[in-house]
């Protein structure tokens, strides 16, 4: 919880300097004027032509990585993802801790015809109001950043302004909570905060408690095919896969190749 609990601590500050800059009534208006969001849990709720669903995600750095890649141009890579299958993008807006920013989400959005998540720590409805009003599709709610009535407004909230919603869960009592609260879309972390290590297993392991109409998203510690496909037997589809596709040299052709869609030498 160290890192998770600075990133929060950080993040107060911040919203409370964002209140102060534009009031919750003017954003309220931007985020009522904004165009209508693109569906983001429906395309999550079936298996995609590939077999799979990868949200691929736009990121810069991580506390866990450092910097990843600090030259990151969202537009190309979001072309990219799109032309490799992609289902979704995931965007990091956190400047303090990822280097991400709102014009990285809006700039990569522009670029493609995909649903975008806004990846950030919402701990108030004043962030989920700004996701709207800056374009994004969805919004990420991670179960131990708030309380579950938070997370029971914050849904309510997401259904009101037509957002979609990846709730975010570790662990099967956060699970529990995120069924409770009528989660659409549960995502699993398969990371542990307190060490950093990832394990794959821990989707699987969650994925049997989980109901049959709930989809459910696989993240972090997703770097091969060979991952993919431990994942797929398990009856696992969705994918969010950051760090692997963002650090390589071809982002389209390692999605591709995460996807079993690559093309042979041959046909290149």
């Amino acid at each position: 919880m160290g890192i998770l609990s600075k990133i929060l601590e950080v993040k107060r500050r911040e919203v409370q300097e964002a209140r102060r800059r534009e009031p919750l009534s003017r954003l309220q208006r931007r985020a009522q004027e904004a165009p209508p969001a693109r569906p983001f849990v429906e395309r999550l709720s079936a298996p995609g032509p590939a077999g799979a669903n990868v949200i691929a995600e736009i990121k810069r750095a991580s506390p866990s990585k450092g910097t990843i890649r600090s030259h990151l141009d969202p537009p190309s890579h979001a072309w990219a993802y799109q032309r490799a299958g992609a289902a979704a993008l995931s965007v990091l807006t956190d400047r303090s801790f990822f280097q991400g920013s709102e014009q990285d989400l809006q700039s990569a959005r522009t670029a493609v015809s995909l649903p975008v998540l806004r990846k950030d720590f919402v701990i108030d409805e004043y962030q989920i109001y700004e996701a709207r009003a800056m374009g994004a599709d969805a919004v990420l709610l991670i179960v131990r950043a708030v309380s579950p009535s938070f997370l029971r407004d914050a849904l309510s909230l997401c259904r009101e302004l037509g957002l979609g919603a990846l709730v975010e869960v570790h662990d099967e009592r956060e699970l529990e909570t995120a069924l409770a609260c009528d989660a659409p879309l549960v995502g699993v972390n398969n990371r542990d905060l307190a060490t950093f290590r990832t394990d794959i297993q821990t989707s699987i392991r969650l994925k049997t408690l989980l109901p049959a109409h709930t989809p459910l998203v696989a993240e972090s510690g997703i770097g091969s095919r060979q991952d993919v496909e431990t994942l797929l037997e398990a009856g696992i589809f969705n994918f969010l896969v950051g760090t692997s596709l963002v650090r390589a040299p071809d982002p389209e052709r390692a999605l591709q190749s995460l996807l079993g869609t690559a093309p042979t030498r041959q046909g290149i």
